[in-house]
C-alpha cells in the first residue's frame, strides 16, 4: 500500500523518501547497475514497499516553527472517534486525491473527535490513517471530506456532520443579531427553529439595519472567529449606490485613506461601474471591518450612500439568492474559507 502526498500521488514527497530509504538499506547503490531501475523509482511508480510508520529526515521546510509531528507518541496515542456504522465501504479511487480547495486531512480528523488537530498530525505521521484506501503520512494533505473515505487503525470514522456553514442575504430593515429587545426584526428570527433544535449559530460579521447583503451563519466558532479578526484581513466587497458623479481623485483619496473619528481607514479595491440618471454605481473592497464603515467613507468625500449591499465575504459570493434566503455552503466553498484563514 502506498502513501499519499500533497498532490494526491502516491509515492511522491516523504512517501517516496520512506520507500527508498527502506528499499535501498542494506543494497548497492543502483546507478552502478545498468539496465535495471533504481529502487526509488519502482517505488515511485508502484508505490509499494512502503513500511507503515517508517520515518527519514525529510528535505521539506520545518512544521510549525520548527517542530515536528512526534511518530512515537502518534503510535501510541488513543483513537477517539466515532466509528462509523458501515465499516466496509467500497473504494472508488485509486487512493489519496489532493483537492486544491479541500480541507487538510488533520482539520477533518479533528472535527470527527479522532484527536486534536495536533494529535491528528501526529497520528498521520506514525502512518495510522488511511484516505480511500492509501495510507498518508505526509502532513497537509487536502480531500474533499464528503466523498473521501477515512480510515484510522483500519476503521472507519464518522466525519463531525454537526457543523453548519450557512449563507445568508440579509434583507433591508433587518438587525444583524440573534435576537433583538425591541422585537424588531432580525436575523435569528430566520434560523429559530435551527435554534430551538439546539444548533448554536454565529453570525460572521454585522451589516447596520439598512444595508442588505451578505451574511455568514456558522457552529464553527474558530472559523468564525478568523474570519472576523482583522489580522487575517478577510476581504468583504460592497455595492453602494450614491447621488450625483465622483469627480476624480475620489477614488485614490479612498485608497490612499481618510481619517476618520476612531483612525484612519481605506479601501483596498475601488471602481464605478455605472453612472446613471444622477446616480453612481460603486464597487467597493476592504477589509476593515468597523461599523458602518464604508457609509463613514463614503460621507467623509461628500458622496453619502443611498443604498449598499455586501456581495461577498472572501471567496463565498452572494450571486442570486433573494433577500432572507439561505443556503448551505458546498464542500469547495468550505475549504476555501478554511484556506483563506489558515485553517
Amino acid at each position: 500500500m502506498g502513501t499519499a502526498s500533497r498532490d494526491g500521488r502516491p509515492g511522491q514527497g516523504d512517501g517516496d523518501r520512506r520507500a527508498r530509504s527502506a528499499g535501498d538499506k542494506g543494497k548497492k547503490p543502483a546507478g552502478k547497475k545498468p539496465g535495471k531501475p533504481a529502487a526509488g523509482k519502482k517505488a515511485a511508480g508502484k508505490g509499494a514497499g512502503v513500511k507503515r510508520g517508517a520515518q527519514t529526515p525529510s528535505s521539506r521546510k520545518p512544521h510549525r516553527k520548527g517542530s515536528r509531528p512526534d511518530v512515537a507518541s502518534g503510535r501510541i496515542r488513543l483513537n477517539n472517534a466515532k466509528p462509523a456504522r458501515h465499516q466496509v465501504a467500497e473504494v472508488d479511487a485509486d487512493g489519496a486525491t489532493y483537492v486544491a480547495d479541500g480541507m487538510r486531512l488533520q482539520k477533518v480528523l479533528a472535527a470527527a473527535g479522532v484527536a486534536s488537530r495536533r494529535g491528528a498530525e501526529e497520528l498521520i505521521a506514525a502512518g495510522r490513517v488511511e484516505v480511500d484506501g492509501q495510507i498518508v503520512v505526509e502532513q497537509g494533505l487536502r480531500i474533499d471530506p464528503n466523498t473521501a473515505i477515512i480510515k484510522v487503525d483500519g476503521a472507519r470514522v464518522v466525519i463531525d456532520e454537526t457543523k453548519q456553514y450557512l449563507a445568508l442575504n440579509k434583507p433591508r430593515g433587518m438587525q444583524s443579531t440573534m435576537s433583538d429587545e425591541e422585537g424588531r426584526p432580525c436575523i435569528g428570527d430566520l434560523v429559530a427553529e435551527r435554534v430551538m433544535s439546539g444548533q448554536r449559530l454565529f453570525h460572521v460579521g454585522r451589516l447596520d439595519a439598512e444595508t442588505e447583503g451578505l451574511i455568514l451563519l456558522t457552529n464553527d466558532g474558530e472559523l468564525a472567529h478568523r474570519l472576523m479578526h482583522p489580522s487575517y484581513e478577510v476581504p468583504k466587497t460592497y455595492l453602494a449606490t450614491v447621488r450625483g458623479q465622483l469627480p476624480r481623485g475620489v477614488g485614490r483619496a479612498l485608497r490612499d485613506g481618510i481619517e476618520l473619528d476612531d483612525g484612519p481607514a481605506y479601501v483596498d479595491e475601488f471602481a464605478v461601474l455605472e453612472v446613471h440618471e444622477g446616480r453612481t454605481l460603486l464597487r467597493l473592497v476592504l477589509h476593515e471591518g468597523r461599523k458602518r464603515i464604508v457609509r463613514r467613507l463614503l460621507a467623509e468625500v461628500g458622496f453619502p450612500v443611498q443604498r449598499l449591499v455586501r456581495t461577498d465575504i472572501g471567496p463565498i459570493a452572494l450571486g442570486n439568492q433573494r433577500p432572507g434566503s439561505m443556503r448551505a455552503l458546498d464542500s469547495k466553498e468550505i475549504g476555501a474559507l478554511y484556506k483563506a484563514v489558515g485553517m
